[in-house]
Parts: structure tokens; sequence; C-alpha cells
């Protein structure tokens, strides 16, 4: 019988459910709310136990982290400064299009890569990018390794300690909270310290 738990989960979506959940949360705006880190690394933990072939797997987070990071791109670069050539407003203002420029020629290829290991920044960096005209090729320089580097980061480590645990699967849910709470760690200590 089929159970709502993250191994059924995974194990009914398969590679190509990893693939459309990584190139969501990386490539399209609507995609901000996935869990791309408890996914990765419950997909390592599965690999361990014979679920997946790590290889492939890690081959599978690689290409969809990338190419959603590159459609991410396209899309602030055709929509973006179309969007701020609109009336002025508080959120629609052309002054952030210029601010967005200036902090992508300065800071642009550290925010692309560091990006990757935070979550909803993941989502919005990339078009960003875009918007802010950053250029392409820095742009996909470090798109390609920061979508190799997240991926290894978490499927790597999931796959070792899950060599390491009899009966690891059994555990997931317990992690996959673990590991979005730690995620959302930067993110919270990054707000209070603003206030």
């Amino acid at each position: 019988m089929f159970h709502l738990d993250p191994v059924h989960i995974i194990q009914a979506a398969g590679l190509i459910g990893i693939f459309a959940i990584i190139f969501t949360e990386t490539g399209l705006l609507v995609g901000f709310f996935l869990p791309g880190d408890s996914l990765l690394f419950a997909a390592g933990l599965l690999s361990s136990q014979g679920f997946f072939n790590p290889f492939i797997l890690f081959a599978v987070a690689v290409v969809a982290a990338i190419l959603g990071d590159s459609t991410g791109y396209l899309i602030g670069k055709k929509v973006g400064p179309k969007i701020f050539t609109r009336e002025k407003s508080l959120i629609w203002n052309p002054k952030h299009i210029v601010r967005t420029q200036k902090f992508f020629n300065k800071y642009g290829s550290i925010t692309i890569l560091l990006a990757r290991l935070v979550p909803i920044v993941r989502t919005f960096a990339p078009v960003l990018a875009g918007v802010g005209d950053m250029k392409y090729r820095t742009f996909i320089s470090y798109n390609i390794l920061g979508g190799l580097l997240w991926p290894a980061l978490v499927i790597i480590p999931a796959y070792f300690f899950g060599n390491l645990i009899p009966h690891i699967d059994s555990y997931i849910f317990p992690i996959m909270i673990l590991i979005v709470v730690a995620s959302l760690i930067p993110a919270v200590i990054f707000a209070l310290k603003k206030k």
C-alpha cells in the first residue's frame, strides 16, 4: 500500500520527479517553496539503500540545477526590463533595475555560487542576474560550478551517511525536517540582523 511518506513519494516520483522539482525550484519563480535540499538529501540516503544509482542521481540533479538557473536567468533577462519600464510605483521603480545591475556587476559571481546553498534565494538569484544584465558568460560559469557544488554537498554526504546506519530509510522524515530547519537558519539570522 502507498503511504504519504518521503520514501514513497521519492520512489514514486523517481528521477524524473527529482529533476522536475530541482528544475522548478531553481528556474521558475513558483518553485521557491520546494524542498530542494531535503529532497536531494533523502534521495542520497535512498541511493545508499539501492533505490537509485548514486552517479545517475548526481548527474540528474546537476543537469536540473544548471538548466533551472539558466531558465531563471532567461526569464529575468526577457521579462525584467519590461516590468521596470512601467510607470513608477513602490515595487516597479526603474531605480531598482539600476541597483540590481550595479549589484550583479560587483557581486554577481559569488551571489550565483552561494545562492545555491540558501533556500528561496536559489530561486530568485538567477532571475535577478538576468534582470541585472549580468554577462551570460560569467553567469553560466558560476551556474555550472554551483550546479556541481550543491548536489555534491548534499547527495554525497547523504550517501555515505546512509551506508553507516542500517535501515536509514525509516529515519528519513525526521532527517528531512532537520534539514529544512537547518537550511532556514541563515535566512533567519539575516532577517534578525536586518532588524
